[in-house]
C-alpha cells in the first residue's frame, strides 16, 4: 500500500488536474496502483480501521475499488486526480501507523 502511494504520488507529481486528464498514459499507470491500494483497504478488519481514526478514508477506497473494477468507465479522471493528491496521503499514513502500531 506505500509503495503503490508513492508509485502514484510520483506519478502525477508536477501536474495539474487538467495535464492529468489529458494525459492517458498517466491515467492509466495511476489506476492500477489505485486498485492495488483499494484492494489491500478491503483487507483492513473494521475495527482496525476504526482504530486508525476517523479521517482514514478506508471505506472511501474499499468504494472505489469497486468503481475502478466495475464501473470504470464511469469515474472521472479528475475525480481519480483529486483522490490520488487528497485521500491516498491519508491511506498511506495510515498504512504506517498500522505498521507502528504492529511493531
Amino acid at each position: 500500500m506505500i509503495e503503490d502511494a508513492d508509485r502514484v504520488a510520483g506519478f502525477i507529481d508536477g501536474m495539474t488536474v487538467e495535464t492529468f486528464v489529458a494525459d492517458e498514459r498517466t491515467v492509466f499507470a495511476v489506476e492500477r496502483p489505485l486498485q492495488r491500494i483499494t484492494e489491500a483497504a478491503i483487507q483492513i478488519p473494521p475495527e482496525d480501521a476504526a482504530r486508525l481514526g476517523p479521517d482514514i478514508p478506508v471505506a472511501k477506497m474499499r468504494a472505489l475499488g469497486n468503481r475502478l473494477r466495475h464501473e470504470y468507465r464511469d469515474v472521472a479522471r479528475d475525480i481519480i486526480f483529486d483522490l490520488v493528491r487528497i485521500e491516498v496521503p491519508l491511506v498511506r499514513a495510515a498504512a504506517e501507523l498500522a505498521l507502528e502500531m504492529d511493531r
